[in-house]
């Protein structure tokens, strides 16, 4: 069942997204709605719209957050905390299990305070479900990443997510999560 939501969503492509709602859980509190841009990065609109609405993303957690650079999220391998095998040292090693997206890169938009961006490994097209939010500009970011979207409301609670420990901003303990996350039109 949870293959063919999948399937589905990515099929209708860009009709499907519009954009998400995160509600976060823990020393932040409160909603955080993101606008996507089907426009740009369709492919990546695209998936993150099917994990969302497949509920792939409730419970989990923000698990790297640097202060004053970004704070990310979306590993839904290793990063569910209502899972029983959570293992917060694991958060932030995988992905989902749809396929990697190549990188989408758009020439009008750059990283700035608010953009939401995909993780990805070494690899520029290894990006799949683990994204970020930038707490201030980060241009050196620009045509490395692929920008998804931006948030257009909620700054205060990203700004309030627990920041992590160390230069790889890896939380340490408890951890803010995405209590749930809805698509929205």
């Amino acid at each position: 069942m949870r293959k063919l939501a999948i399937a589905a969503i990515l099929a209708a492509g860009t009709a499907s997204a519009g954009g998400i709602e995160i509600d976060v859980q823990g020393a932040a509190n409160g909603t955080i709605s993101i606008d996507l841009f089907e426009d740009i990065a369709p492919l990546h609109a695209a998936q993150i719209s099917a994990l969302a609405a497949d509920g792939a993303y409730d419970g989990v957690v923000f698990h790297r957050v640097i202060d004053g650079f970004m704070a990310q999220t979306g590993d839904v391998q290793f990063g569910d905390s209502t899972d029983g095998q959570f293992d917060m040292r694991r958060a932030g090693t995988g992905g989902s299990n749809l396929g990697d997206i190549p990188l989408e890169v758009p020439s009008e938009k750059s990283f700035t305070r608010g953009m939401v961006g995909m993780a990805r490994s070494q690899n520029p097209n290894s990006a799949n479900s683990q994204f970020f939010i930038m707490f201030q500009d980060g241009a050196f970011l620009d045509g490395q990443y692929t920008i998804i979207g931006e948030v257009i409301s909620g700054m205060d609670v990203v700004d309030a997510i627990k920041l992590g420990d160390g230069p790889n901003g890896a939380v340490i303990g408890d951890a803010d999560i995405m209590g749930a996350v809805r698509v929205t039109n």
